[in-house]
């Protein structure tokens, strides 16, 4: 059985400092990913509360939706096409402060405002990303960038 999980209610850093250690105690036994994504995104929704919340997996030439938090989403995005597979296709992390500014921008659903992808890497090449949205415009900001990179790292 898994262990509670704790929301912080500090500012930005505090929480991720938190979700980082609780997200490191959960993952440290647990060799299935997919078991590993879908239990990070909760923690991650839990935490901050974003409008979507999940992973895409890399299969073949296209990334494939995995775990989420939140309404129905594409079920799969082409190699460099949208802000997902923009990430992949240059291997960052990549924040749009208003996405209906980023050129080809996918629209699952007209209520994301902002986002941040995040490459999740695994023997020196992206497996997933990271996809998160907020209703809100320019949510996401270096401190978003460098704790999700940091956490998306625990993945095995």
């Amino acid at each position: 059985m898994a262990e509670e999980f704790k929301i912080c209610t500090g500012s930005k850093e505090e929480r991720y400092k938190l979700l980082f250690a609780e997200a490191e105690a959960m993952l440290r036994d647990e060799s299935d990913e997919i078991a590993s994504m879908a239990n990070l995104a909760a923690m991650i929704d839990q935490t901050f509360g974003f409008w979507w919340t999940g992973f895409y997996r890399v299969l073949g030439e296209e990334l494939v939706l995995g775990p989420f938090q939140g309404p129905v989403a594409c079920t799969r995005i082409g190699y460099g096409r949208g802000v997902c597979g923009t990430a992949w296709r240059e291997e960052q992390t990549i924040i749009v402060e208003d996405v209906e500014k980023f050129p080809g921008h996918i629209a699952c659903s007209s209520l994301s405002r902002s986002e941040i992808v995040v490459p999740v890497w695994r023997d020196k090449t992206i497996c997933a990303v990271l996809d998160i949205d907020s209703e809100h415009l320019a949510t996401f900001d270096s401190t978003d960038r460098e704790w999700l990179e940091k956490i998306v790292a625990l993945l095995k």
